[in-house]
C-alpha cells in the first residue's frame, strides 16, 4: 500500500492499488496482495503456504519479479503483475511494449494464469505530469502487445489514488472532482473499450467517521438511508462502493466494471481503532460480502474482493499502520483468525535449515543405487568417495518430515519446477518420489558432499538409481546416453541464418522459458549477435527437456555440442543447467 495523505472529512482520498476484484458474472472470490518491503521467507515458501494452506486464489504482486513468478507456475492462483512507474513513458512505443510482455509474461504464460496486467500504480498521485500524459497511451500499446500475442484475457488496468466528493449521507451525490474529470473520462473510455476494470481501494480505515468506527467495520450501528435513493446502507463498504459508481456513472460509464485493488483494516496504529480485535471483525465480514451479490445500486454484480495484506511489512516507511496490515506474520503464524486456513489456525513448524548430525550421514545416507525414472532422471554425483552417487529420501521417514525437506530445499534457490504440477517429476501420490529429486537437487548444488543429504536423518547417499517407472533422474552429463563430465550444451548451427533463429527464440520464449537473460538489460543481451541470444535460449529448452537431443533438432538448426558455447559476458553451464552471472536461475 503506497503512502498517501489521508482524509477524514470532504472530499477524500480513495488509494487503489494491488490485488483487484471484477465484478462479474462468475461467484465471488477472496484474493490477497502479496507485497515484499519486510523481512519475508523466501517466494517458494510464501506461494507453497498461499496453496497449501490458505483459500486464497487470487494474488496481486507489486512488479514482475521472476523469481516470484517461477514460484508461482503450476499453481493454478490467479496472478496480477504491474509494469514500475518508471517504465511508463517507454510502454508508449509498441515494440517497447511488446518486448517488456516477451520478457516478462511471455515465458510463463502457460504455467501461471494471469489475470491482470497493472501499468503503474498511483500515477495521479505523483503529480508527475510525464507519466500521468502516457499512462492512458502506455495502457494502450500494452493492450495490443497483449493482443498480438494471443493473450486477451489478460486485462490491461491501472491502480489510482484519487479524490472523490464522498456525501456520507448520500452515497449517490458521490463525484470526481472538477480538476479530475477529464483524466478519468480518458482513463474510463479505455476500460470501456478494453472490457477491463476500474480500480479502487475501498479503505473505509481512512474515510470513516472516528466516532462511528463500527459503521466502517460491518459492526452494529446506526444505518445510512441515501435521500436520493431511499437505499439503506448497514455498513460503510457498500456505501464507498456505491460512491464509486455514481462517480462513473455521472461520467457515461457506469457499465464499466470496478475493481477493488486493496481493502483492510490494520491491527496497529496510533489511534485506539486499531486492533486484531477490529481488523479480524473487518477482513471476516469482507470475505463474508465476497459471496453477497451487488449492492443497492449495483443489485446485479458479483464483488471479487482482495484483501490488503498477506504479511505484515517491516520494511515499509511511514506511521505505524503501514507495517501492521497483515493477516500474517512473515513466519506465517496468524494475526488472528478470519477463516482462511484451510482446517483452521493450527501452529506452523519453524522454518529452519536441516540440521546437521556433527557432521554424520544421520538422517541422510549415500547410495550407489541411481534413484532416476524412466521421466525424471536425476543427476550423478561423486557421493565425497568418487562413486556415482545419488542423495534419496529414506523409506522409514515421514511425508511431513519430506515435505519440510521439499519446502527448504525450495527455499534455498534450487528450481522445484519439476516436481511442481505439470513438472516432469510431479506424482502427487508419490512424496518420495518428489522429494528425493529435490533433495538430490540441493545434494548435487553442495558438491556432493555427505552432510547436505543429511535433512535431520530422512536422507540417505546411495550408489543405485533411484528413477522411478514416471520419474528418471538426469544424469548430468546430457543428452543422448554418453556421459561426459564437461557436459553437453545445445547451440546454434553456423549456417542457421538469423530468420531461423529469430524463429526458435519467438517459440522458445511461448513455451514457458524465462527470456530476460536476452532482453535488453539482461546480461546476455548482445543486439548484434543473434547467435549468441538464441544459442542461450535454445540451450535453456534443450535443458528443460531433460537434455533430450530431440529437444535441440529446431529444425536443423540446432546442435549438441560439449564444447563450451559460453562467451566473456554469458556464461551458459552445461550437463547441470545453465546460468548467467549475478542472475536468478530460471526455468
Amino acid at each position: 500500500m503506497a503512502k498517501t495523505t489521508r482524509f477524514f472529512t470532504l472530499p477524500f482520498l480513495l488509494k487503489v492499488a494491488g490485488v483487484i476484484f471484477q465484478l462479474s458474472a462468475v461467484t465471488s472470490a477472496i484474493g490477497i496482495n502479496y507485497g515484499t518491503l519486510g523481512n519475508l521467507q523466501p517466494p517458494q515458501q510464501v506461494v507453497d503456504f498461499i496453496k497449501t494452506k490458505t483459500t486464497f486464489d487470487s494474488v496481486k504482486i507489486y512488479d514482475a519479479n521472476p523469481d516470484i513468478l517461477r514460484s508461482f507456475a503450476g499453481s493454478e492462483i490467479n496472478v496480477t503483475i504491474m509494469v514500475p512507474n518508471g517504465n511508463i513513458p517507454a510502454m508508449v512505443n509498441v515494440a517497447n511494449a511488446r518486448q517488456w510482455v516477451a520478457a516478462n509474461v511471455l515465458p510463463f504464460h502457460q504455467q501461471i494464469k494471469f489475470k491482470y496486467l497493472c501499468v503503474g500504480n498511483e500515477i495521479l498521485s505523483s503529480n508527475d505530469n510525464n507519466l500521468i500524459s502516457n499512462l492512458v497511451p502506455a495502457m494502450q500499446s500494452l493492450n495490443e502487445a497483449l493482443k498480438a500475442s494471443n493473450l486477451t484475457y489478460i486485462k490491461v488496468t491501472t491502480p489510482h489514488a484519487f479524490t472523490i466528493s464522498f456525501n456520507h449521507n448520500t452515497p449517490s451525490e458521490s463525484r470526481f472532482t472538477d480538476d479530475q474529470k477529464d483524466f478519468f473520462t480518458k482513463i474510463l473510455e479505455f476500460h470501456r473499450q478494453a472490457k477491463s476494470p476500474f480500480m479502487i481501494n475501498a479503505y473505509t480505515f481512512f474515510t470513516m467517521d472516528p466516532n462511528n468506527v463500527n459503521y466502517a467495520i460491518f459492526g452494529p450501528s446506526k444505518s445510512v438511508t441515501d435521500t436520493n435513493t431511499q437505499h439503506t446502507y448497514n455498513n460503510m463498504f457498500d456505501a464507498v462502493m456505491d460512491a464509486t459508481y455514481s462517480a462513473m456513472n455521472a461520467l457515461g460509464y457506469g457499465e464499466v466494471d470496478i475493481a477493488v485493488g486493496e481493502t483492510g483494516w490494520p491491527t496497529a496504529c496510533d489511534a485506539p481503532w486499531c486492533s486484531p480485535q477490529n481488523a479480524a471483525n473487518y477482513n471476516l465480514n469482507i470475505i463474508k460480502r465476497a459471496q453477497v451479490i451487488g449492492t443497492p445500486l449495483m443489485p446485479n454484480r458479483h464483488i471479487d474482493i482482495f484483501i490488503f495484506a498477506l504479511f505484515n511489512e517491516d520494511g515499509k516507511p511511514g506511521p505505524t499502520r503501514e507495517r501492521n496490515w497483515g493477516l500474517f506474520k512473515p513466519d506465517f503464524s496468524a494475526m488472528y483468525d478470519v477463516g482462511v486456513l484451510k482446517g483452521g489456525i493450527s501452529p506452523l513448524p519453524p522454518i529452519n535449515n536441516p540440521p546437521i548430525n556433527n557432521g554424520k550421514c544421520g538422517s541422510g545416507m549415500v547410495t550407489t543405487t541411481n534413484p532416476s525414472t524412466s521421466t525424471c532422471r536425476i543427476p550423478i554425483g561423486e557421493g565425497g568417495g568418487g562413486a556415482e552417487s545419488w542423495c534419496i529420501a529414506k523409506q522409514e521417514a515421514t511425508d511431513t518430515q519430506l515435505q519440510a525437506n521439499i519446502d527448504w530445499v525450495c527455499s534455498q534457490g534450487i528450481d522445484c519446477k519439476p516436481i511442481s504440477p505439470g513438472g516432469q517429476c510431479f506424482d502427487n501420490n508419490n512424496m518420495k518420489s518428489r522429494s528425493t529429486f529435490i533433495m538430490n537437487a540441493y545434494y548435487q548444488s553442495k558438491g556432493y558432499s555427505k552432510d547436505a543429504c543429511d535433512f535431520r536423518g530422512s536422507g540417505m547417499v546411495t550408489t543405485t538409481n533411484p528413477s522411478t517407472s514416471t520419474c528418471p533422474i538426469p544424469i548430468a552429463e546430457g543428452g543422448g546416453g554418453t556421459e561426459s563430465k564437461s557436459g553437453n550444451w545445445c547451440m546454434a548451427k553456423q549456417e542457421a541464418t538469423e530468420t531461423q533463429l529469430q524463429a526458435n527464440i519467438d517459440w522458445v520464449c511461448s513455451q514457458g522459458i524465462d527470456c530476460k537473460p536476452i532482453s535488453p538489460g539482461g546480461l546476455c543481451f548482445d543486439n548484434n549477435n543473434i547467435k549468441t541470444r538464441s544459442t542461450f535460449i535454445m540451450n535453456t529448452y534443450y535443458q528443460s527437456k531433460g537434455y533430450s537431443r530431440e529437444a535441440c533438432d529446431f529444425k536443423g538448426s540446432g546442435i549438441v555440442t560439449n564444447t563450451n558455447p559460453s562467451t566473456s559476458t554469458c556464461v551458459v553451464r552445461g550437463g547441470g543447467g545453465t546460468s548467467i552471472s549475478n542472475h536468478s536461475e530460471f526455468f
